[in-house]
């Protein structure tokens, strides 16, 4: 709706996993380079953490559109909510296999006959599991299962866990000692420094077309850190609503008090962030009618709490 008034191409901040808008913290780097060294290096079992929202199934489709199909194959189940059975008939159909035999035994030597065909056109084959969190303990235990299966030393399946941080805590319980010390690699994201979040604001402005500085004030900025924390999911979310707040007032620019409406409507506001609402609320500057605010100049008082850098 608010597009055309912006000048924009494309919604800045959709809550869609878009590879293309994905901004790079440091965390973000550092995943995405242990993620592709991991699959081209045949680690075998790599490890994503990461708080709901930090941008984990983004970052996933990213280090997938950036290795080439003549060198990985992939296979991706989104939807770990399923029995032990339904683990391995969707690793199958996510290779492409549509003849899914019976049995178990069955299932598992077709997959392992795939996996062969896979290593010797010198191909590398990836299952990657988002929402891993979610994995009951029978499918882990599947999990475990495919991660022994190798040829010559090398492992013949990839395999990437992505699952929001009590997936750790589920690594440790005694029945996962032996799932646990077969991870290679681990890494996780983290939520965005304050000073982090005018940048992320101005970075997905831009890549949505804006030919102009993203139109939020510095207390905008500010506010819209505190109350999402840093998460990324919630920063979308409060700033695609505060930019139709501050449409539906036909305001050039999204004030403190855009984003205050909008999370008051969102139920975002805690006690803290609600008194230093308030504050900004009171104390905002006047700027003129069109004027712009540079987003990348707020001076952080404070790191995020929750995992901030």
């Amino acid at each position: 709706m608010y597009l055309e008034s912006f000048g924009l191409k494309k919604k800045p901040f959709s809550l869609t996993s878009d590879p293309s808008m994905l901004y790079f913290t440091d965390s973000h780097r550092e995943a995405l380079a242990v993620l592709c060294y991991g699959l081209l290096e045949r680690k075998g079992l790599i490890l994503l953490l990461g708080h709901a929202g930090t941008g984990k199934t983004t970052l996933l489709a990213r280090a997938v559109m950036g290795l080439p199909p003549s060198r990985v194959q992939f296979a991706s189940i989104v939807n770990p909510t399923i029995t032990s059975a339904e683990f391995m008939e969707t690793v199958l159909l996510g290779f492409g296999i549509r003849e899914i035999p019976a049995s178990k035994p069955q299932r598992l030597a077709r997959l392992e006959k795939h996996l062969f065909e896979t290593q010797s056109e010198g191909k590398i084959a990836a299952l990657v599991v988002d929402e891993a969190h979610k994995l009951s303990t029978d499918a882990l235990e599947e999990v475990r299962l495919l991660g022994n299966l190798e040829r010559r030393s090398e492992k013949l399946l990839q395999i990437i866990l992505a699952g929001q941080n009590e997936l750790a805590a589920t690594m440790n319980r005694d029945d996962c000692v032996q799932l646990k010390q077969r991870v290679a690699l681990r890494v996780s994201l983290r939520p965005l420094a304050v000073a982090d979040v005018g940048r992320y604001i101005a970075c997905r402005w831009a890549r949505a077309g804006g030919r102009q500085r993203a139109p939020f004030s510095p207390q905008a900025v500010e506010l819209t850190a505190r109350v999402s924390q840093g998460i990324p999911r919630l920063i979308n979310v409060v700033c695609d609503n505060s930019l139709m707040v501050a449409f539906g007032e036909q305001s050039r620019v999204v004030e403190a008090s855009h984003v205050t409406e909008s999370c008051e409507e969102l139920d975002l506001l805690d006690g803290s962030a609600g008194a230093i609402a308030g504050d900004m609320r009171d104390s905002e500057p006047d700027l003129p009618p069109g004027g712009e605010a540079s987003p990348w100049n707020v001076a952080p008082r404070n790191k995020v709490s929750a995992g901030g850098r």
